[in-house]
C-alpha cells in the first residue's frame, strides 16, 4: 500500500505542474497576441526608415552626424545582448549567450569584446565570462520608445567617444509564434546600402542637409533599437507558450501513464488480497 500511496503522490503533484504550466501557456499567449500586433505594426516604419537612412550614407560624409557613419580600426567591440527578465521559455535565453560567444570566439578572435545586457537572464550568465558594462533589464518592466531612447543614447555615446570601434546588437528575430530567429545585427557605424546609386541630386532639402541627417541618424537608430526589443518581446512570450505548451503535454502523457501504473498496482493489490481470503479458507476447510 505504501506503494500506491508514493504513486498518488506524483499523480497529484504531476496534475499540480500541468495546471501551472497550462497557465504559464494562457498568459503568454495573451501577452504573445499584444506584442505580435506591436511588431507586425512598427516593421514597415522601421524598415523604411533604416532604408531612407541607408541611402542616403552617400551624402552622410558631409553632415553633422557623420561620426556614426564612420568606420574606425576595429580593436573594441560592444555586444548588446538581449534576453529576458524570466525563464521557463525553453531555448530562447540559452541561444543568444551560445551566440554571443560564438561572435566572440569567431568573428571577433583577438579584440576586446564587451558585453551590454538587456535582461536579468543573460546578465546572470555572461556576467561569468565577459565583461559586462550595465544591465539595463528594467526597460522590459515598461517597454516604451522614450525608454529605449535612453539606451540607444548610451550606446550612442559609448562609440562617439570612441570607448568602442563597433556595436552590434544580437537578439531573437519574431517570425511566429513557434519559430524565433537569432540574429546579430551592425547597430554603429551605420552600414550604407552597397551598390545603391540614388545620389544626393535625388533628394531635396529643407531645411538643410546637415540638420535633417544629423536629426535623421539618431531617431533611426532609436528606432532600430526599439524595433529589435519589440522583436526579442514578442519572441520571449512565442517562447513560453511553445515550452509551456509541450510542458503541459508532457505533463499530461506523465499523468496518464501514472495512474495506469496506480490502476496496475491497486488490481494487483486487490487480486493478492483475494488470493489470501480463498487460501485463507481453504486452509480452515481442509
Amino acid at each position: 500500500m505504501a506503494n500506491l500511496k508514493e504513486i498518488r503522490s506524483r499523480i497529484a503533484s504531476v496534475s499540480s505542474t500541468m495546471q501551472i504550466t497550462s497557465a504559464m501557456k494562457m498568459v503568454s499567449a495573451a501577452k504573445l497576441k499584444k506584442a505580435q500586433d506591436a511588431i507586425t505594426a512598427m516593421r514597415p516604419y522601421s524598415d523604411t526608415l533604416t532604408e531612407l537612412l541607408q541611402n542616403l550614407s552617400g551624402s552622410i560624409e558631409d553632415a553633422s552626424g557623420s561620426i556614426y557613419a564612420t568606420e574606425r580600426p576595429l580593436k573594441t567591440v560592444l555586444l548588446v545582448a538581449i534576453t529576458s527578465n524570466r525563464g521557463l521559455c525553453g531555448g530562447f535565453n540559452s541561444n543568444i549567450i551560445k551566440e554571443v560567444v560564438s561572435q566572440r570566439d569567431n568573428n571577433y578572435a583577438g579584440k576586446q569584446v564587451d558585453v551590454f545586457t538587456i535582461g536579468k537572464k543573460g546578465n546572470d550568465i555572461l556576467s561569468k565570462e565577459f565583461s559586462v558594462t550595465e544591465n539595463r533589464g528594467d526597460i522590459f518592466d515598461e517597454l516604451t520608445f522614450a525608454n529605449v531612447a535612453t539606451v540607444a543614447d548610451q550606446l550612442m555615446e559609448l562609440y562617439d567617444t570612441g570607448t568602442y570601434d563597433r556595436i552590434d546588437l544580437v537578439y531573437n528575430r519574431f517570425k511566429n509564434a513557434a519559430t524565433q530567429l537569432v540574429t546579430t545585427e551592425q547597430f554603429l557605424p551605420i552600414v550604407p546600402v552597397s551598390g545603391v546609386t540614388t545620389s544626393s541630386s535625388d533628394y531635396i532639402y529643407e531645411p538643410a542637409q546637415e540638420e535633417i541627417v544629423s536629426t535623421l541618424i539618431p531617431k533611426a537608430l532609436k528606432t532600430q533599437l526599439f524595433k529589435a526589443l519589440r522583436d526579442s518581446f514578442a519572441s520571449e512570450h512565442g517562447a513560453r507558450m511553445t515550452a509551456m505548451h509541450k510542458a503541459t503535454d508532457n505533463a499530461t502523457e506523465l499523468r496518464d501513464q501514472l495512474k495506469l501504473t496506480y490502476n496496475k498496482a491497486r488490481q494487483a493489490a486487490i487480486t493478492n488480497e483475494i488470493l489470501e481470503i480463498v487460501g485463507g479458507a481453504e486452509a480452515l476447510n481442509g
